[in-house]
């Protein structure tokens, strides 16, 4: 006697499958073809995006230099083995080779990867391992005119620092934005002097090009930890004024309306130099990891705003040998470096130092460390699949150098 077939509602199976992690959605894309288009529609793709985004569904990796290669790769961090962080795999992407990417983001699960000294670009999402290259610059690069030398000067050099990578609602479309600068000089001189001058581009998914959009009067300074996009709005530090009379600022950019603003550093934060400042996305808002600049045994406060009101969340009392901040993971855990050049995690709910056993041998470069977290998102970038162009998956080493896949 046959049991009678068991049907769910399509609704109700959609809602479950919603629930599920990306790779297993994508091995079902072959259950049917139903299943398949309905994993690519915007309200299966925002659902579960949300549901991942309510249960803090973080996966983190690692930014890491080769010291032998000099090539960066990505150190997707697990905490299947004993509840503890390890390398899970190792991600290169040969477009950067010889290159050494900061990654921006991550806005929907995807990541925005930059070279600094080239006009590489590319936008990435690690969850369904779909890599798209962006279009070089079409911006004109215009002479400058020096009014000293009263004569037009040579672009000798372009970088690209200070980006961002957001989302724009009302267009529904991801925009990357960066800021360039140009450095001009003289080549009739024997030993001459440079000139600076700054641009900012906008690039757009929909239209895939870049565009120059008018600079601000502020210029973006290091202090940014992984991620400074939140709700549409692009964060950077900044400051004005002379050496010991620093005043600190927060430059913003509306991905929307495609416009600089000015924000106020609150006076919390202290008097520069004397200590750091580093923006962050924390818990969906922004914050500021502030600590003083000059001491072995640092202290950390972490402070979050909320329509414009800062609160202290917490302070981590003096940590020995502590150097530098590298980002939160799940349930407020704080990544560290330490002066051994060690990442070190401190247990918010335990108030604990933990040395994690992450393999190191990548490590040459240890200072150029840094930690990147993501939801897990279905989200299409109208790229192609990193395995079979773009991605050469290492296997991790254990403690004691064997390879294990």
């Amino acid at each position: 006697m046959h049991m009678p077939r068991l049907e769910f509602p399509e609704v109700l199976v959609m809602e479950i499958l919603s629930k599920l992690p990306v790779r297993s959605l994508t091995r079902f894309n072959c259950v049917c073809k139903y299943w398949c288009s309905s994993f690519q529609t915007p309200h299966f793709i925002s659902k579960h995006h949300h549901y991942n985004l309510e249960n803090n569904n973080l996966n983190l990796f690692l930014s890491r230099c080769d010291g032998n290669t000099f090539q960066t790769y990505f150190s997707q961090l697990s905490t299947e083995k004993d509840q503890n962080y390890v390398v899970k795999q190792n991600i290169h992407l040969p477009f950067f080779k010889d290159d050494d990417p900061s990654v921006y983001g991550a806005c929907h699960g995807v990541l925005c990867l930059l070279d600094p000294s080239t006009d590489k670009a590319a936008i990435w999402n690690p969850s369904t391992r779909e890599f798209k290259v962006l279009p070089p610059s079409s911006i004109q690069r215009p002479p400058y005119f020096s009014p000293f030398e009263e004569t037009y000067l040579t672009l000798d050099y372009v970088s690209f620092n200070h980006a961002a990578f957001g989302f724009d609602s009302k267009t529904d479309d991801y925009k990357v934005i960066r800021f360039v600068n140009l450095t001009f000089v003289n080549t009739e001189e024997e030993h001459p002097h440079p000139h600076f001058m700054d641009q900012v581009e906008l690039y757009s998914l929909r239209s895939n090009s870049w565009k120059e959009i008018p600079s601000p009067d502020y210029t973006p300074t290091f202090g940014t930890l992984g991620n400074n996009y939140v709700d549409g709005i692009c964060y950077w530090k900044t400051e004005t004024g002379e050496y010991l009379d620093f005043r600190g600022l927060i430059l913003s950019f509306d991905m929307g309306n495609e416009k600089f603003s000015i924000l106020p550093i609150p006076e919390f934060v202290g008097c520069f130099p004397e200590y750091y400042v580093h923006l962050l996305v924390f818990n969906g808002s922004l914050g500021a990891i502030v600590y003083p600049s000059e001491r072995i045994d640092t202290s950390f406060d972490l402070w979050v705003t909320s329509e414009g009101v800062w609160t202290k969340q917490f302070n981590i009392k003096s940590i020995s040998g502590v150097v530098h901040p590298l980002g939160f993971g799940k349930n407020g855990d704080l990544f560290l470096r330490d002066t051994n050049d060690e990442v070190l995690l401190f247990d918010a709910s335990t108030q604990e130092l933990k040395q994690l056993e992450i393999n190191t041998y990548l490590d040459h470069f240890r200072f150029a460390i840094s930690l990147h977290a993501y939801l897990e998102s279905l989200v299409r970038i109208n790229g192609i699949q990193e395995d079979e162009k773009y991605i050469i998956r290492q296997p991790t080493r254990d403690a004691s150098n064997e390879y294990r896949i």
